[in-house]
């Protein structure tokens, strides 16, 4: 019997050992984005405007040179890295960051570029930007930044820039979730490509300031979430032309007093959130789980929480928010980008500088 109670104890201790997290590197320098560039390498952005190939076998790191200028203050910077489903090694990374601009403006851009994994030293080759949008600002603050794939398409999501009027104004990239062609084109079939009043990449608009996107192959939906002000950060489903409702509709209250923003918490014609957190999480990142590793968590929403620190799971009942766990609190980390290899296993990489790779669900 003692025997057996040792052989069950031992057993439970491997069994929590697969499931507790690796840090897999210490060394990075505020990473923002990561994309797979290949089975067993990870490129991740840095901030303040540099690259990092890290080999998750072994922990290595190599510099990437090639990125583009970027304004590093406040919240900008070097952001998003990401590779469409089809990617193959050599094939096109695409990156978002804070575009340097006259008289001290800035922008969130989107480009493009190849990397070449056997070249000495790394770098980026062919690059290509495809658009520096039109939310010029001097504040430093809400560039949302986030890039997701369907099959034909490149998504990627702009925060207000700090003005909220931007939310309602067509005629600004500012406060929403545009959809290009791989190569930067408008595709015809956008929701304002005839609308003279509006630009023509926007898909959706009525966004704060979204830093999560994932798109669903499976039912072919788009799901974002976004920073609300104190309190009110949501997880919306993307639908084409639609309307979030910032500012005039928000859940989320002033900084200097208890009101809440805008005029209401919904209204006609404009999409209420899927799901709202209050208080504020200060969403990183979003990921639709599809993998091996964790069976238990195909279908489901994860996010990186920087405010409350820990790894947000949220379920879903077809488009509806079902349960929300909320784990590794912890590790009292900032918790950034996310993301999966081809195992399943999540890799998540927080303000810190570390990587963490998961294989299996954590208890808490």
């Amino acid at each position: 019997m003692r025997l057996l109670l040792i052989l069950l104890m031992t057993f439970t201790g491997i069994l929590r050992a697969q499931a507790a997290e690796e840090i897999l590197t210490e060394e990075l320098k505020r990473p923002w984005g990561m994309a797979f560039v290949s089975a067993h390498h990870l490129l991740i952005s840095e901030r303040a405007g540099t690259l990092q190939l890290l080999d998750i076998r072994n922990g290595r790191l190599r510099p990437v040179k090639g990125a583009p200028d970027v304004v590093f203050d406040g919240q900008g910077g070097l952001l998003d890295v990401a590779v469409a489903p089809d990617f193959k090694p050599g094939g096109w990374v695409y990156f978002t960051w804070s575009q340097p601009l006259q008289e001290r403006l800035a922008a969130t851009a989107l480009g493009r570029a190849r990397l070449q994994l056997n070249a000495d030293p790394l770098q980026l080759t062919d690059w290509q930007t495809l658009l520096v949008t039109q939310s010029a600002a001097t504040t430093r603050h809400h560039y949302g930044s986030r890039i997701a794939f369907d099959r034909q398409h490149v998504f990627f999501s702009v925060g207000d820039r700090g003005e909220r009027s931007n939310g309602q104004n067509l005629e600004t990239h500012a406060g929403s979730i545009l959809r290009l062609n791989r190569d930067g084109s408008v595709p015809a079939d956008n929701p304002f490509v005839n609308n003279p009043s509006a630009l023509p990449e926007i898909w959706s608009y009525g966004h704060r300031n979204p830093q999560g996107l994932a798109w669903d192959n499976l039912h072919k939906r788009l799901w974002a979430i976004e920073h609300g002000p104190r309190g009110g950060d949501e997880i919306n489903l993307i639908e084409k032309g639609e309307n979030y409702g910032w500012a005039e509709v928000s859940w989320g209250k002033e900084y200097w007093n208890p009101l809440y923003v805008g005029e209401a918490r919904s209204k006609p014609g404009m999409k209420d959130p899927v799901k709202m957190y209050d208080p504020s999480i200060a969403p990183g990142s979003l990921l639709l789980y599809r993998g091996d590793a964790i069976p238990e968590w195909r279908g489901n929403l994860l996010a990186g929480a920087l405010k409350l620190q820990h790894l947000n799971r949220v379920s879903l009942d077809g488009t509806s928010a079902a349960s929300e766990q909320r784990l590794l609190s912890a590790l009292q980390e900032r918790l950034r980008a996310l993301a999966t290899d081809q195992q399943g296993r999540l890799y998540i990489a927080a303000d810190s500088g570390r990587i963490y790779r998961l294989s299996a669900a954590p208890d808490t």
